[in-house]
């Protein structure tokens, strides 16, 4: 059988967080930090549509970018909220999930030879779609100094004739780390400067605690038609489940990813998309109290890693916190097997999202104040026992 497998296919690592939480699965009383899921159920009103739409029999295939009326919701939302006019008919695409949507653009425009410049550490899917859309990735090292924010010094270290793409991934997963208006201008002037596209992964995008709220690359002048914007309802609204995404861009892309999509995937869930419509126009609410309550969270873990006398810059985006482990002379894989053995705690080591996440671990927030003081407390005893070991 190995012959008739793709040599690509089976050259891609599997996700070093399912690794770690395959372990914890098969072990009792084990608090897991790692999972980017929200712990909020779905908005009850986000529900109800869903069931609503289930009695009406709304249960055929949609149109393959999506429900028209779902696309033109999402053209006045982004436009009240990120300041972005974009034709619901030809402009926006309904993907399974955000992750189906950068896939789908890689395809729809990377060509064997091509390289994209992805920053570094980031979400865990950005490599194996570029290698199997046939491009070849280039990571971006990003530095704890700079608050993992990507700067025009680190792109001019990895630029080529043959870069076609930059991947955006602000706010960013692991990291937390943003992006305001002031960090973007460079950017914007580099990618003009040097002619590539930009896939904005904005997918946390509603998860900013900064004063500013978060500003999309393709509001910079000149920078729409050079962006495609990915986003969904899994993390602001808590649907991670409904598998629901979309991707906004120029209506020549939209319309390749469009038959791309048509011809693998039909169209995205039509219950989920009725939802999408109830989410969009009365959860604005719910959404602002998930974040109010997050940024308790993120407060307080931030507090408690600073205080264990771990180095944690403070995290403005998404739930994750990032802190460095890089004293403790350990890998951030055996850091945290020894937590995962030695205290019943499960991080995901920095590793899992590129070698630049060496020396630091992931700790998602999305979690009760209960689960995360216990876990926080049972990480104390264990960096004592490391400093006891001295």
């Amino acid at each position: 059988m190995r012959d008739f497998i793709n040599p690509a296919v089976k050259a891609i690592k599997p996700s070093g967080i399912r690794r770690f939480f395959d372990i914890a699965a098969e072990m009792d009383h084990v608090i897991s930090l790692g999972v980017g899921e929200p712990d909020f159920d779905t908005p009850w009103s986000i529900r109800e549509a869903a069931i609503y739409s289930l009695e009406q029999g709304q249960t055929v295939y949609t149109a393959n970018a999506g429900l028209k009326e779902l696309r033109q919701e999402l053209a006045a939302y982004t436009h009240r909220k990120y300041s972005l006019s974009y034709d619901p008919i030809h402009e926006i695409l309904i993907t399974v999930g955000g992750s189906e949507a950068i896939d789908i653009g890689l395809r729809a425009m990377v060509e064997a030879g091509d390289e994209v410049l992805i920053p570094e550490p980031s979400y865990v899917s950005y490599i194996p779609c570029v290698t199997l859309a046939g491009g070849t990735p280039v990571p971006v090292p990003l530095q704890a100094s700079n608050d993992f924010k990507l700067t025009v010094e680190d792109l001019e270290q990895k630029i080529t004739p043959k870069s076609k793409i930059l991947i955006f991934p602000f706010p960013n997963n692991p990291t937390g780390s943003i992006m305001t208006r002031e960090d973007l201008e460079p950017i914007a002037a580099f990618v003009k400067a040097h002619d590539l596209f930009v896939i904005t992964d904005e997918i946390y995008a509603e998860l900013s605690y900064a004063k500013e709220p978060h500003v999309s690359l393709a509001s910079l002048p000149d920078m729409q038609q050079r962006c495609l914007v990915i986003n969904g309802f899994s993390k602001a609204f808590s649907m991670t489940g409904w598998r629901l995404g979309y991707a906004m861009g120029p209506a020549a892309l939209v319309e390749q990813m469009t038959k791309i999509h048509q011809f693998a995937i039909m169209c995205a869930p039509t219950t989920s998309q009725y939802a999408a419509i109830n989410a969009l126009r009365n959860c604005e609410e719910e959404v602002a109290k998930m974040r109010r309550e997050y940024n308790h969270r993120r407060r307080y873990v931030v507090k408690s890693f600073r205080d264990m006398g771990l180095p944690c810059f403070e995290p403005f985006g998404a739930f994750y916190v990032f802190p460095s482990i890089a004293q403790f002379g350990m890998s951030s894989e055996e850091f945290c097997s020894a937590l995962l053995y030695d205290q019943r705690v499960a991080v995901v080591p920095g590793t899992a999202f590129g070698d630049s996440g060496e020396g630091f671990i992931r700790v998602s927030y999305a979690y009760s104040m209960e689960e995360l003081k216990t876990a926080l407390g049972r990480i104390q005893t264990f960096i004592q026992t490391l400093n006891s070991r001295g």
